[in-house]
């Protein structure tokens, strides 16, 4: 990959930084499962009660562990990962409470440990939650249903959304490794419906699509955790790119990886109209200014994925912009105090929320994968 001697040093010394402050974490946090900060430390775990082990992002944190062990053989991120991966186990025991979020909950967990030891105890729970995942397949409609129901009153059982883009390779995964096709069916139906449906025209995508649950048809579009219904959630963008290279990887259909180039091109172009730290949504009033380095950073991670998968002297729009969007979040948000819970500043859960440039668990997750990515130490989780 080419990179100036300026943006080599900078990937360095990031590196070294990196690895102080995750190595201080482990110590401190251990195989508790973090969330979000506040005033720099972790004011709750998700593992202290049923509910919150149900939590999507509980992934996140072993998975970062997984990326610190492949990049330095350190086993004190094993042995805390395993330990994070067996304290879901409830979660799969007793699934009624799981949504679409069990390949953000997994892929992280037992397919990682799978992938990297051979533990026969992972494959088992991975090809569960793979079972799961593709039970939430509504055939009539061709995708994954979202949540679960919320409200008495209001029936969101066709609703599907474009973060299940980041979900779907572990039911790749359950095809690759057991031989069988249905697991890759549904994800590739999926996957076409959204493409249908979600992605706009301009590269744009909405969050979530309303679909009839007994037809292969839209009702209409909710708002959720952008400004409006036709707006621009960035980090919404940033599922898209990411989860549309990954489907390209694991099918070789070239209409995916079109989709991620494109929105990857909407992407940049507005980043960049904010110094390449992004918005929480692209279409959005101009006050208050309200950034999401998470979308940002996950955004890059998947250019660099796209960026294995074009010719050569094309290569370089992708990497370009995903290390112009690493620098400039990286820049403006990171905290390596290693005394100090968070690394990733900058996090905005959605646009209407009171947590706003804070450091979600995600966000370390997306850096540390685009650092030990660029360096080429990573392993690849999707």
């Amino acid at each position: 990959m080419k990179m100036s001697e300026d943006y080599k040093k900078w990937l360095d010394e990031a590196w070294e930084k990196l690895q102080a402050k995750v190595s201080a974490e482990v110590d401190r946090i251990g195989d508790r499962i973090p969330f979000v900060t506040k005033d720099g430390k972790y004011p709750k775990y998700y593992d202290e009660n049923l509910g919150d082990l149900y939590w999507w992002t509980n992934g996140f944190w072993p998975g970062m562990l997984w990326q610190m062990y492949n990049a330095t053989g350190d086993e004190r991120y094993k042995t805390a990962a395993e330990g994070v991966e067996k304290r879901m186990d409830p979660c799969l025991a007793d699934a009624a409470g799981l949504h679409h979020d069990t390949g953000f909950m997994w892929l992280h967990t037992s397919v990682a440990n799978y992938r990297k030891t051979g533990s026969e105890e992972s494959f088992k729970r991975s090809l569960h939650a793979a079972n799961i995942l593709a039970g939430r397949y509504n055939p009539d409609g061709q995708f994954i249903r979202a949540w679960n129901g919320w409200d008495p009153v209001y029936d969101n059982s066709g609703w599907m959304i474009i973060d299940c883009m980041m979900n779907i390779p572990l039911l790749f995964w359950a095809s690759e490794v057991t031989g069988d096709p249905r697991y890759k069916q549904v994800a590739v139906h999926h996957a076409d419906t959204a493409l249908e449906f979600n992605v706009r025209e301009d590269g744009s995508c909405f969050h979530i699509v309303a679909m009839n649950p007994n037809a292969h048809e839209v009702e209409f579009y909710p708002r959720c955790q952008g400004y409006g219904p036709g707006s621009s959630w960035s980090r919404g963008q940033s599922w898209a790119i990411y989860g549309f290279a990954a489907a390209y990887k694991h099918t070789g259909d070239k209409k995916y990886l079109d989709a991620a180039k494109k929105i990857s091109h909407y992407f940049m172009a507005c980043a960049a109209q904010t110094g390449n730290v992004p918005l929480c949504d692209f279409r959005s009033p101009a006050e208050p200014v309200m950034y999401d380095t998470t979308a940002g950073l996950c955004a890059a991670c998947g250019m660099l994925e796209i960026a294995h998968h074009v010719p050569e002297f094309e290569k370089s729009l992708y990497e370009n912009g995903a290390m112009n969007l690493l620098r400039a979040c990286a820049d403006k948000f990171c905290d390596w105090d290693p005394e100090h819970d968070g690394i990733l500043y900058g996090g905005t859960g959605s646009y209407f929320h009171d947590r706003v440039h804070v450091s979600y668990i995600w966000g370390d997750y997306f850096l540390a994968e685009a650092i030990v990515r660029l360096l080429d130490k990573d392993i690849y989780l999707w």
